[in-house]
Parts: structure tokens; sequence; C-alpha cells
């Protein structure tokens, strides 16, 4: 799995016309890298690979899970819309951007203080890393991460959230306890709808405001 996401994630990156939707089209390479990542863990708990590398690919999935993804997402959804229209759509891209990095904050001190404990349970692998506010804390994830996917001006990234959202919804319900593990499963197989975005935008015309990335700090502006 992780490396047919991988495969999706370099066309995609190949595919690329607008220097705007390289982050977009990164999202892929770093979900499939993450399944691989998740597939060395597996091998840690069978005993299949030695403790040391077990820790580090446990270490590796939950930096990839809880601290980059909140924070990135939100920043390539940006990225593609540059340059954004005033009023409502900046104050939307300023708060999930904002909201994103806090969260990615408080899970990222949450991994630098506690180890990341990770258990196979059934199909899919249950990670513990003791988070302080867990439910406040998951529920900005998915608000920064979905929200900005379904509130995007693009259909196509609109519908890539729905789909997030929705699987999001099945796999909790149906793995609360690997939530984690089986929502980046979820993600990973939205990655054609990537692919698919990219290979529908036109490049920007030389010159233009969509032709290179804008600063962060216009958002405030």
């Amino acid at each position: 799995m992780g490396s047919a996401i991988t495969a999706v994630g370099i066309a995609s990156v190949a595919s690329v016309r607008r220097i705007n939707d390289l982050p977009m089209a990164l999202l892929p390479v770093i979900l499939g890298a993450h399944q691989l990542v998740e597939a060395v863990v597996w091998q840690g708990e069978t005993g299949d690979v030695s403790a040391g590398t077990a820790e580090i690919a446990r270490e590796a999935w939950a930096v990839i899970a809880f601290p980059l993804l909140p924070a990135f997402v939100p920043l390539a959804v940006l990225a593609a819309q540059w340059p954004l229209a005033r009023g409502r759509e900046r104050v939307r891209a300023t708060f999930f951007i904002v909201l994103g990095l806090v969260v990615a904050g408080a899970l990222g001190h949450a991994l630098v203080s506690r180890p990341v404990d990770a258990e196979i349970c059934g199909n899919t692998v249950r990670y513990s890393v003791g988070i302080p506010g867990a439910p406040w804390v998951i529920a900005g994830y998915l608000v920064a991460t979905l929200g900005s996917l379904l509130l995007a001006r693009d259909r196509l990234l609109r519908f890539l959230g729905l789909v997030c959202a929705v699987g999001a919804a099945i796999t909790m319900r149906l793995w609360f306890h690997a939530f984690a593990s089986t929502w980046c499963a979820v993600a990973a197989a939205a990655s054609v709808i990537v692919l698919w975005w990219v290979r529908s935008r036109r490049p920007a015309p030389p010159g233009s405001a969509g032709s290179s990335p804008g600063p962060v700090s216009e958002l405030v502006r």
C-alpha cells in the first residue's frame, strides 16, 4: 500500500504545472512514506526488526501523523488557492493555519515529553502518546485538516475533504482505539484525488500572481 501511494505521489509531483500546487501534490508522497514507516512499526511489534529500529519508526510515524499533517494541510490548501480573495477567504485561511499550528505545537510537545507506544490491534496498529486534553486536540486536528479542505474554493479539494471526512467518521466508529492508524489509511486512499486535482490544474500565465507562492504574511494585511 505504501509503495503504491508513494508512486501516486510521485506522479502527482511530476504532473505539477503551477508551483503553488506543489505542496498539495506532495501530500500523497508524505502519506505513502507514512504507510511505509508503519510497515516497519508493524515489523517491530512482531519482532521482525530490532527494538531500536522499531522505536525510530514509531517516532517517525508519530511526527508525520501528529505535528506535521495539521500544520501542512492548511498551508498546502493556502498555496493551492493563492492569491486569496479579501474578506472571508483570508479569514478562513488564517483561522485554519493558526489552528493547525497550535495543534501541531501541542502534539509536538507531547511527543517530546512522552514515549510513543504501539500495539497491534486486529489489522491496525494502536498508538498511544498520552496527549493532554486529547479530545480537544483531536477536534482541532480534524477542523484544521478537514475544514481547510471542505471550505476550499476548488471543488476537487472540497471533494477530497468530503472523502476524508466520511472516511474519518466511519473509521472512528469502527476502530476507535486505532483511529490514528486507520485515519491515515483513509487519507492515503484519497491520494488519487490529489493526482486527479493536480492534473486538472492549468498552468498560471507567466508573471501572474499564481505563478509563485505568496507569503503567509499577506493574509493579515
